[in-house]
């Protein structure tokens, strides 16, 4: 199997629509529909404990593709010769006013892979309250994001409260809670 063609079919400021020819295992051609961000080097979300209270730092912001408020972790695509690192450094920053070092970041994932290409990196990082300071914010003009602090113990019960308030949840937020869940 192996993609033999992609054609733009559909472009706007900040996405593509490609049609992707691609050969099965069969040896047949086909066809797929598929989404791309034009010039960007993939994103970061930001998993951030401050310390030494162990809270998550999360934000609140609407989503019009949802057309609703989603819970996320902070989040950011990388600039051009930009490091996934120097992303979740900047990014945190600018989206919570918190200034965190990255412990570890792992490898890309596809959150959604028949219908984007995009990956994002998870960046583990912490953050020393006694160390922040003023806390200033540096949103894009189109952003509106309230930051969440919330209980590591208390994640699971907050997003099941975020969602009867009729607020998404980001998938990749949903499986982070689950992982710290005993069953």
């Amino acid at each position: 199997m192996k993609r033999i063609a992609c054609e733009t079919i559909g472009a706007g400021h900040w996405l593509l629509l490609n049609e992707l020819k691609y050969v099965d295992r069969k040896g047949k051609i086909r066809s797929w529909e598929a989404a791309a961000r034009r010039n960007c080097a993939g994103a970061v979300a930001m998993i951030c404990t401050l310390r030494p209270s162990n809270r998550l730092i999360l934000v609140r912001q609407y989503r019009p593709p949802v057309n609703r408020l989603t819970i996320e972790f902070p989040a950011g695509l990388v600039n051009p010769g930009e490091s996934p690192e120097e992303t979740a450094v900047r990014e945190l920053r600018e989206e919570t006013g918190y200034r965190g070092k990255v412990l570890r970041l792992l490898p890309p994932a596809y959150s959604s892979p028949g219908l984007t290409s995009e990956a994002t990196r998870l960046a583990l990082m912490e953050a020393e309250e006694a160390e922040q300071g003023e806390l200033r914010t540096q949103f894009d003009e189109s952003e509106d994001i309230e930051t969440l602090l919330i209980e590591k113990r208390r994640l699971a019960d907050f997003l099941t409260e975020a969602d009867r308030r009729g607020e998404a949840v980001d998938g990749k937020l949903l499986s982070y809670a689950m992982g710290l869940m005993e069953f």
